[in-house]
């Protein structure tokens, strides 16, 4: 279920590489006339490993066949660098949008100007924002909570935050990320007043969301 996240990001990112690669935003007037250059559709699905196991991708593609992508490359079967572990920070709020502009800027390095990398990282933003305000079901039979360890800057230090996914299953029996959210602290070592804080915001964030009855409630 974590690849579905990694896979949109990716996906929204690559269709920014390719207008950055183009000069232009897609049903510009004109564009294609002027770039000498057009989008051409998606070429073949191809499957990258990342942190969070094997993400079939499609990767977007032009007619000029020019276009080279920078965080999947053509022939490469892994994500750049850390790539995984900021996407799911980014999903649990664990990233400012200062700090992956920051980490883009390294993946790209000389490839792509700051106001690319800028452009990139707001298309990646709002694939990211409308994921954790989407509204939810009223009622899951089951939500599982559990944690996995990211590596999050923060200060300008990277470190390792455990972030903590909620997994619903519907009334129907399908499975959904409902939400990720990171902690200060571990929970399990958090004072009793901070792990009762965090728990009651995850709950408020699900109710905002629509959510009314949990049957059903497991955590390791």
């Amino acid at each position: 279920m974590l690849g579905q996240l990694v896979k949109a990001v990716l996906e929204r990112a690559l269709e920014a590489e390719l207008t950055a690669h183009l000069g232009y935003d897609r049903h510009a007037p004109g564009g294609s006339r002027t770039a000498g250059n057009a989008r051409n559709g998606k070429g073949k699905s191809k499957t990258v490993q990342t942190g969070v196991g094997p993400v079939r991708i499609d990767v977007p593609r032009d007619r000029a066949g020019s276009f080279e992508p920078v965080l999947v490359p053509k022939r490469a079967g892994r994500v750049a660098g850390g790539l995984d572990d900021m996407i799911i920070s980014l999903y649990a709020h664990g990233m400012s949008v200062r700090d992956i502009l920051h980490h883009l800027k390294q993946v790209y390095g000389t490839e792509l100007s700051h106001e690319q990398v800028s452009r990139i990282t707001d298309q990646v933003m709002d694939e990211v924002r409308a994921w954790q305000m989407r509204p939810l079901d009223p009622t899951y039979a089951v939500v599982f909570l559990d944690a996995i360890v990211v590596k999050v800057r923060d200060n300008n230090v990277v470190q390792n935050k455990p972030a903590y996914i909620a997994v619903g299953i519907d009334i129907d029996g399908e499975k959904h990320v409902l939400g990720i959210w990171l902690a200060r602290t571990p929970v399990e070592s958090a004072t009793a007043g901070e792990g009762a804080r965090f728990w009651a915001a995850v709950m408020a964030d699900l109710r905002n969301r629509g959510v009314r009855d949990i049957l059903i409630a497991c955590t390791d």
